[in-house]
């Protein structure tokens, strides 16, 4: 036997025994969603909700493992962090929605949203420098002026 196909072939066999740990790929049910200007809503939905809400296009690769398992952990602590389908839930406690705009101002300047290896593989996923000054201001005009402090 080739010394080549001594190593693919136990490769090759882990890969197909990979395949039988499966993921769900679902979208939960849109319970609420952002509303926001519909520029902004075209940006954050472009380049936000695959991971930050229940409405996840998942693509073919999705089901092979292992990056179907990689997908899934990004989609399910994307969506325990941020979910624009639950939105109404972040405005029944105002500390929690101006928290949750504020992390998302952050991460826009930052530009550290979409994580790089997103951004490979969806370039659309990425925010240019207007969309992340457009972003930023809505969510300056959203959070409304701060309290005097005495």
């Amino acid at each position: 036997m080739h010394p080549l196909t001594k190593c693919l072939l136990p490769a090759a066999a882990a890969v197909v025994a990979m395949q039988v740990v499966r993921y769900p790929r679902s979208n939960p049910a849109v319970e609420s969603d952002l509303v926001a200007p519909p520029e902004i809503k075209s940006v954050l939905h472009r380049a936000c909700y695959d991971c930050h809400s229940n409405e996840t296009t998942w693509p073919w690769y999705s089901a092979i493992a292992p990056v179907s398992w990689i997908i899934h952990h990004d989609v399910e602590e994307g969506r325990s962090r941020l979910n624009f389908s639950s939105w109404a839930a972040y405005g029944e406690d105002p500390g929690t929605k101006a928290q949750k705009l504020d992390e998302i101002s952050k991460s826009v300047a930052r530009a550290d949203m979409a994580p790089w290896y997103y951004r490979v593989l969806h370039p659309g996923a990425g925010l240019s420098d207007a969309e992340r000054a457009e972003v930023t201001r809505w969510v300056i005009q959203e959070l409304g002026p701060k309290p005097a402090t005495p």
